[in-house]
């Protein structure tokens, strides 16, 4: 569900306004709020074990071909882009062990990769508005795994086009084959798929 604010503007009090209407919200509804361009994504639904574990998997199986200070991080907090308007929370986030430091929100330019699984409730957040706001974010790569088809892509290469930045790259897969992510190739063998 979206939940759009009539003129809401980049960097605007609209923007503020949202921001805190979601800080109320998150201890008291469940489910997980974002801020897009179009306003506030609540998944009303809490991830799922299948969800979870795709993304401590692919976690880890990123992390042993890494080298030391870059993880591939599953926790909080969100990265976010007052000034696009703009709030995510990736499911895996590749970060730099030394980006990680501070207080607050990540900046997403400091990612090298996002990674979505995808909602069974709620795909066209990790499908069509991640797909746009990533790139916005200026983050370099974009995985998607989506388990209720056992298939994914990685979108990398932003470049500019009449709409705004976008992803000119797109190598999908399927489960069951390898998958590259940035400068780490993991096997996508035996990761979950919704029921």
């Amino acid at each position: 569900m979206t939940i759009a604010p009539d003129g809401a503007r980049n960097g605007s009090s609209e923007y503020r306004a949202m921001r805190e209407i979601v800080e109320r919200m998150q201890d008291s509804i469940p489910g997980k709020f974002e801020i897009t361009k179009e306003g506030i994504v609540h998944d009303m639904m809490s991830p799922g074990r299948p969800h979870e574990f795709t993304a401590g998997l692919i976690s880890r199986r990123l992390e042993r071909e890494m080298p030391d200070g870059v993880w591939a991080y599953t926790g909080t907090p969100d990265v976010e882009d007052g000034l696009e308007g703009i709030m995510r929370h990736p499911d895996v986030m590749v970060i730099a062990v030394e980006e990680m430091k501070g207080q607050g929100s990540f900046d997403p330019r400091t990612l090298i990769a996002a990674v979505e699984i995808v909602s069974r409730s709620n795909p066209d957040n990790d499908w069509v508005s991640k797909m746009r706001d990533y790139p916005l974010l200026d983050i370099p790569i974009y995985a998607v795994f989506d388990p209720r088809e056992g298939k994914g892509a990685v979108l990398s290469d932003i470049h500019s086009t009449p709409d705004g930045p976008r992803y000119a790259t797109r190598k999908d897969f399927v489960y069951g084959e390898d998958v590259t992510i940035g400068e780490w190739t993991i096997s996508t063998e035996g990761l979950p798929r919704y029921p």
